[in-house]
């Protein structure tokens, strides 16, 4: 069975009309009017400024405050602050401070679409005050998935298992680690997006999390020293042994060896868990951020600098760039510990 029936969450179930315009974002007009095309596309210009992930996401967000208004018996739109208020002392006690701020984006989203005032606002004191109690309580760091070391990847790789599953979770694994792509990027690669040479690969990446507007960047792998841990050949067996030519790179394997639709981002954590178990480290500790987490850190203790480092992640800010720079130091200070001086 492949990893995305057994273990993938449930898709969720498409979002009724959250944060999507509940009015026209522009007048309507009749298609016989000049401007009709016009404004057609202006107000897909305007849908395509979220992310469908976000879109996604916020409304999850609004269907979980509606539904919990319902079972209160409180207005959910338009609601009043207090009821954000109560609603925020709820998620406190189960949900992370980052989600609780997600949710009232979502909020003050849905009621900016219907024209109603913000009940979710920071201007309000006692949703500003309830929030700010909770970061307090809770704290605001997020718990990440821990970094995976090259002598952990090598680990993993020798404990790969299935044929021409094992060659594609070895391309995936390695590939993901030496270019520090982001979960979203490995499942969206294609392969017109590859241009091979003599010193490695060059990836060209359209759109990622923090090139929404679709700039594109270019992410270098060069040949490894060893075959066994090379990346590009590892991609180049995957390719060839799945007789794959054109769309998307990594692709479904069932268990009886046939190749079928593209891996989604969910699948590349669920992948990196799998093979992290088989070769004997805690699962719940490793995650699909933890390839790259591994190449930023591992990065810098072989001395890369932090430009060095963002110019392969795409990272646009030093702060999380910084935050495995630390994980780094950790390390070494570790490493220096066993000296026996």
């Amino acid at each position: 069975m492949d990893e995305v029936d057994l273990d993938r969450p449930s898709p969720q179930r498409a979002s009724p009309s959250a944060l999507v315009s509940t009015k026209p974002t522009l007048p309507q007009l009749a298609p016989d009017d000049p401007l009709w095309r016009t404004a057609e596309a202006a107000n897909q210009y305007v849908r395509a400024a979220k992310s469908p992930a976000t879109r996604r996401a916020y409304a999850a967000d609004w269907r979980h405050f509606t539904a919990w208004c319902g079972e209160h018996g409180l207005q959910s739109l338009p609601a009043e602050p207090a009821t954000v208020a109560l609603y925020l002392a709820a998620l406190g006690a189960t949900h992370k401070p980052a989600t609780i701020t997600r949710r009232l984006t979502a909020i003050s989203a849905v009621h900016g679409e219907a024209d109603y005032p913000s009940p979710a606002n920071l201007s309000h004191r006692l949703v500003a005050d309830t929030l700010h109690g909770i970061r307090r309580t809770l704290g605001t760091s997020q718990k990440a998935k821990e970094p995976l070391s090259v002598t952990q990847l090598i680990r993993v790789l020798d404990h790969l298992e299935g044929g021409l599953l094992a060659a594609r979770d070895r391309a995936l694994l390695l590939v993901g680690f030496s270019g520090g792509l982001r979960r979203s990027e490995l499942a969206t690669l294609s392969i017109e997006k590859l241009e091979w040479h003599k010193t490695g690969i060059t990836i060209r990446l359209e759109r990622s999390k923090t090139d929404q507007e679709g700039e594109g960047r270019e992410v270098e792998i060069p040949l490894g020293l060893h075959p066994e841990t090379c990346p590009v050949r590892a991609l180049k067996s995957w390719l060839e042994r799945a007789n794959l030519t054109e769309g998307r790179v990594f692709r479904r394997v069932d268990r009886h060896g046939n190749v079928g639709a593209a891996l989604d981002k969910d699948s590349i954590g669920v992948i990196v868990q799998r093979s992290v178990k088989r070769a004997g480290l805690t699962a719940k500790h490793y995650g699909g951020h933890s390839l790259r987490a591994g190449f930023a850190t591992q990065a810098y203790l072989k001395g890369a600098t932090e430009l060095e480092i963002m110019q392969q992640t795409g990272h646009r800010s030093l702060a999380m760039v910084r935050r495995y720079i630390r994980e780094g130091k950790k390390l070494r200070q570790t490493a220096a510990g066993k000296l026996g001086l």
